[in-house]
C-alpha cells in the first residue's frame, strides 16, 4: 500500500453509533425532564393547573419533532438562535441537538410508561409484588445508558493509516502510533466491520503507549494487517 487510507467511523457515518449515543444522552435528560414534570403537576394539583402543564409537555414534544423530523432542520434551529441573538450553531452541533432530542422522547415514552404501568398495576393489585417489576426496568435504564455511552465511544474511531511516514494517525482524541512499534495485529470481522487488536512489540519490557483496540471499517483492517505483514 502507498499513500494513504483514511476512515471516519462516528455518529454521522454509524447508525449503531449514533443510536448508542442518543439513547444514552437521551435516558439521562429523560430521567430530568420526568423528575420536573412529575415535581410540577404534583404542586399545580392544587389549583387545578394539571391539564396546562399535561399541554405545555406535549406541545413541547410534538414541536421537537416537528422540527427533528423536518427536510430544514438546520433552517428552523438557525432561525430560532438569531431570534434569541444566540450564536448560530454548526451542523454537527445541529445533528447531535437533534439526536439528544429524539433519544430523551424516547426514552421519556419508555420510562414514563413502564411507571405509568407499575402504577396502574400496583392500584388495581394485578401483581402480588406490585410495581416492583416495572419500577425495577426503569431504574435500570440507567446504568443500561453508561453501557451505551461506554460502547458509542469503543465503535467510534477517526484516523488515517499513512504507509510512507509509517505511521498510524488516531483522531479526536490525537494519537500517533509509529508503525514500527507494532509487530502484529489480530483482526476479528463481524459484516463490514472489524475489532483490531494491536499487538505492540516491547523492547526490554518498556510498555509503548498507544490504543490496544480499535473499531475500523473492514477494508481498513485489511489494510493495515497486509501492511503490518509487510513491514515484519
Amino acid at each position: 500500500m502507498t499513500g494513504s487510507v483514511q476512515w471516519r467511523r462516528d455518529a454521522s457515518t454509524s447508525r449503531l453509533v449514533r443510536v448508542l449515543w442518543a439513547l444514552g444522552v437521551g435516558t439521562f435528560f429523560a430521567v430530568l425532564s420526568i423528575i420536573v414534570f412529575w415535581r410540577l403537576f404534583d404542586l399545580t394539583g392544587e389549583v387545578g393547573g394539571q391539564v396546562v402543564i399535561v399541554g405545555i409537555g406535549a406541545a413541547l414534544v410534538v414541536t421537537i419533532l416537528l422540527v427533528a423530523l423536518s427536510r430544514n432542520t438546520e433552517g428552523h434551529v438557525a432561525r430560532v438562535a438569531q431570534s434569541l441573538s444566540l450564536e448560530e450553531p454548526t451542523a454537527r452541533g445541529v445533528r447531535r441537538a437533534v439526536d439528544a432530542a429524539l433519544g430523551t422522547i424516547a426514552m421519556i415514552g419508555i420510562i414514563g410508561g413502564l411507571m405509568v404501568v407499575g402504577r396502574y398495576v400496583s392500584q388495581e393489585g394485578l401483581l402480588e409484588v406490585g410495581a416492583g417489576p416495572f419500577t425495577f426496568l426503569a431504574a435500570l435504564s440507567i446504568p443500561l445508558a453508561l453501557v451505551a455511552l461506554v460502547l458509542s465511544s469503543f465503535l467510534r474511531s477517526v484516523g488515517t493509516i499513512d504507509a510512507e511516514e509509517g505511521a498510524l494517525y488516531l483522531h479526536d482524541p490525537d494519537e500517533h502510533v509509529a508503525l514500527e512499534h507494532l509487530e502484529g495485529v489480530s483482526v476479528r470481522q463481524f459484516g463490514q466491520t472489524a475489532v483490531v487488536t494491536l499487538e505492540y512489540a516491547t523492547r526490554d519490557g518498556t510498555y509503548v503507549p498507544g490504543p490496544r483496540r480499535l473499531v475500523v471499517p473492514a477494508d481498513v483492517a485489511r489494510e493495515l494487517e497486509g501492511l503490518i505483514d509487510t513491514t515484519q
